[in-house]
């Protein structure tokens, strides 16, 4: 059965792919993106080339999923409280619009933690934020900030449940295995690649915690 997979890194790691100066992120995280046929560069829709403009942010050790979008620019100029949704500032060249007000109104990084698992086209709105071990559903639409740990699934995305109980991502928060170097993972990898958050811990608290 393991000869059916591909390693997920043939199509390169994120930090190999990114191209974009508003684009951040982490050690190993990658994007699956072979079914839909381009890089990661192109799952960042409407980022602005301007600096200090919003930024994608993706944490270390993420899998992300082919066609998943992650929607910048906040509100691209349309602004739902506006009596017209229409972008009018944005056309110049029509004389009747030259009295409109820039609708543009930016809605923050959107920042996805570590150990993040996005599915196949799922679709992330501007300023978001997903918080460290949380699965995104395919397909789902998240409108909203994701807890720790979180399993959302739908549209819009809700909670399913959590991965596992408040005091064992507790302890993953607190570990932080993520930021671990590559010597300490490899030793650790056979608990890592378990059920056995509590045996992590304890690895943890006799050879890492005061390095």
């Amino acid at each position: 059965m393991d000869s059916f997979f591909e390693s997920p890194f043939k199509g390169k790691t994120l930090v190999e792919q990114v191209t974009h100066q508003s684009i951040i992120v982490g050690r190993y995280s990658y994007y699956s993106g072979y079914y839909h046929g381009h890089s990661f560069n192109d799952c960042a829709r409407f980022l602005l080339p301007d600096e200090g403009a919003d930024r994608l942010i993706v944490g270390s050790f993420c899998s992300i999923g082919s066609g998943a979008a992650f929607i910048m620019a906040g509100n691209q100029g349309h602004r739902n409280e506006w009596i017209s949704t229409f972008p009018f500032f944005f056309m110049p060249e029509v004389p009747a619009f030259a009295g409109a007000r820039n609708g543009y109104k930016p809605a923050g990084d959107t920042v996805i933690g570590n150990d993040v698992w996005i599915g196949s086209e799922a679709i992330i709105m501007p300023g978001i934020r997903i918080g460290d071990g949380a699965i995104i559903g395919t397909r789902a639409l998240v409108t909203r900030d994701v807890e720790p740990y979180a399993i959302v699934g739908g549209n819009p995305a809700k909670t399913i449940r959590k991965r596992f109980g408040g005091h064992e991502i507790g302890l993953l928060l607190q570990m932080r295995w993520w930021d671990w170097p590559d010597d300490h993972l490899k030793k650790a990898m056979p608990i890592m690649t378990s059920e056995d958050v509590t045996g992590l811990h304890r690895y943890w608290s006799q050879t890492i915690r005061d390095t």
